[in-house]
């Protein structure tokens, strides 16, 4: 419990009578205490004494410390860059199989394939204009491949620089793989102009089921007016 002590000093000066009457007996006092107010007093002057008077000591109860709120506040961990997709046309590839299953399974969609690592700063600064494309462009389908998660799949396929793209479709098999930067990102959309195109149905997928991963073939060349950097 705090405890406040107030303390009345004064010396020679008028004090009334109701306020000795107010001073418990019980009090701690040092004063010279004036005669009986029932004898007779010509004034309340008469009453003069010197000293300090201590006020028995007022309890009040202890204010509260002020409680602390603990917000316990849970971050959201941001997929990392190589992890976020542009929608249900862009898909992760975890193995050999499920990319000759993407592909078997794309009919006749043109399909892009990107290798590339996560340490790779080319890839990653050319990743957020990939993604632009895919929403660009829903009906292909774009296979997204970790070169160092898939190491054998990528050297069987002859990927030695990254990042690194394929072009499929349908009975077709692979129409070209090149290298590409983010300045050289017009390659993309000129091999997607050129192989984009509508047609009737091409016939059942080629070269899919049957991939040699030991050697690829050769894609096949790109004509020389649609190679532009």
């Amino acid at each position: 419990m705090a405890v406040v002590m107030k303390l009345l000093c004064f010396n020679s000066q008028r004090f009334y009578p109701s306020l000795l009457t107010s001073i418990s007996s019980s009090s701690s006092s040092c004063y010279q205490r004036a005669p009986p107010l029932n004898q007779g007093l010509a004034s309340v002057s008469d009453i003069s004494f010197v000293g300090c008077v201590f006020v028995s000591p007022i309890a009040f109860p202890r204010r509260k410390q002020p409680f602390e709120m603990h917000a316990t506040v849970t971050e959201t961990e941001q997929p990392k860059w190589w992890e976020r997709t542009a929608g249900p046309n862009m898909i992760d590839i975890h193995s050999t199989q499920e990319f000759l299953n993407a592909l078997s399974g794309a009919g006749d969609r043109l399909v892009i394939v990107e290798f590339y690592g996560t340490w790779c700063a080319s890839c990653r600064a050319l990743f957020p204009k990939l993604c632009k494309t895919a929403q660009e462009n829903p009906d292909i389908l774009f296979l997204k491949v970790n070169f160092d998660e898939n190491k054998p799949m990528c050297k069987s396929l002859n990927v030695k620089v990254l990042p690194y793209f394929h072009f499929y479709r349908g009975a077709d098999g692979q129409l070209e793989s090149f290298s590409c930067s983010l300045a050289k990102f017009q390659k993309i959309k000129d091999a997607i102009k050129l192989h984009n195109t509508d047609r009737c149905s091409i016939g059942p997928p080629k070269g899919i089921g049957d991939i040699n991963l030991e050697g690829p073939s050769p894609p096949k060349e790109k004509p020389a007016d649609s190679s532009r950097s």
